[in-house]
């Protein structure tokens, strides 16, 4: 294809961090951003072109962004993919990913089914059908992680259940659809960012990921393992690739067992918290090869630029007030520190802020450069210093 600037119009069904960081990624390539969000204001509105306020699902609203748009995509899982498809052939304007991958992904046991069904490897897993099923699954897989199906992020939506006796409680906190895994005796957690363009696939350089309470905290590139774990994750993620349909970035959760498995944890159809190392770790960032892939354009280079730690900055308030953050002059000072401020006016309990990212151009230890990322990110607050 022969691509002229100014570039076409993207919509982009969602307005959180992730459309705001494709925003900043797609000024430079010549793109405008239109966005769907239902919250005024939403934190990717000072970077695109216009927001469009309504529900992610709304067919009406949806069709408002298809008539200024030239292509659609998604940063958020809560997009209706029977609404995309029929707005896709309704304006003929193409969608990326495919509706029907996010329609498999959306449902978390559906999307391991399709897994295993093209031979990938995953967790131990069973469909929950009522308090009978789990006390079973409890009993067979010593213990399980329950799961709703749809909807659950960032440890939401998700409880673990040790004992038989507590399957009522559980299947009543989450209140919907379920499934249950089995826990998974895993050394680290990975995480593959991956993209497909129009011909090609690409792969970043596999990250380590670390959480806590079931939060990305902090993201490692590479990955604290050895060459062949890591290859090995590269195989499973590009098998992952292949089975989904649609151009643009998908993110893969992955576990390395202690046994040295890879087995796929989760995937999101878009960019992802643990790529955002890609915007000063890598040659093209997780956004900018995202926006070239669904409007068909040429993928950027994936490769590494240097060993890259990136830490979240998460909400250290006890109750949801206005969102001022303090001691930022650390992160300004440092010269490989680089900062990202998402833009949310209210800070809330363990709220995904902002992130900031260290690079180590002397290609140094990893160990000593997570700590001294994790050590600028706690040095930041909500809270005000005392006078």
């Amino acid at each position: 294809m022969t691509v002229t600037l100014p570039g076409p119009t993207l919509g982009v069904v969602g307005g959180g961090q992730l459309g705001r960081m494709l925003g900043e990624a797609a000024a430079p390539l010549g793109v405008d951003l239109v966005v769907l969000d239902p919250t005024p204001e939403c934190p990717a509105s000072p970077v695109a072109r216009e927001q469009i306020v309504g529900d992610f699902d709304d067919p009406e609203a949806i069709r408002e962004l298809a008539e200024v748009s030239d292509a659609l995509t998604y940063e958020i899982e809560l997009a209706d993919p029977d609404v995309l498809a029929d707005v896709s052939e309704e304006y003929d304007i193409p969608v990326n990913p495919d509706p029907d991958t996010l329609r498999t992904i959306q449902d978390k046991l559906v999307q391991k089914e399709a897994l295993v069904d093209a031979g990938i490897p995953v967790p131990d897993f069973i469909g929950i059908g009522g308090e009978k099923d789990l006390k079973l699954a409890v009993e067979e897989l010593d213990g399980v992680m329950l799961k709703a199906r749809e909807g659950g992020y960032d440890g939401r939506g998700n409880t673990p259940v040790q004992d038989p006796d507590d399957a009522a409680d559980a299947l009543a906190e989450l209140g919907v659809d379920t499934m249950a895994e089995s826990f998974v005796p895993f050394a680290r957690e990975l995480s593959v960012i991956g993209v497909k363009g129009v011909d090609d696939v690409a792969t970043y350089p596999v990250t380590e990921t670390i959480h806590e309470e079931e939060i990305l905290r902090a993201s490692v590139s590479p990955a604290r393992t050895d060459d062949g774990t890591r290859n090995r994750a590269r195989e499973v993620a590009t098998e992952v690739l292949e089975l989904l349909d649609g151009r643009g970035v998908y993110g893969i959760e992955l576990f390395e067992t202690e046994a040295g498995e890879i087995l796929v944890n989760e995937i999101a159809p878009r960019p992802h918290n643990s790529g955002h190392w890609t915007i000063e770790g890598a040659r093209t960032s997780q956004f900018e090869n995202h926006i070239r892939a669904v409007l068909g354009w040429p993928l950027g280079p994936t490769d590494l630029r240097e060993p890259t730690v990136s830490a979240n900055i998460l909400g250290d308030v006890d109750e949801p007030e206005e969102a001022t953050l303090y001691n930022v002059d650390t992160i300004l000072d440092d010269p490989n520190a680089h900062l990202h401020w998402y833009g949310k006016t209210q800070a809330r309990p363990l709220r995904k802020m902002g992130h900031i990212t260290v690079t180590d151009p002397a290609e140094g230890d990893r160990d000593a450069l997570l700590d001294r990322t994790e050590s600028l990110r706690d040095g930041l607050t909500f809270v005000e210093p005392s006078q």
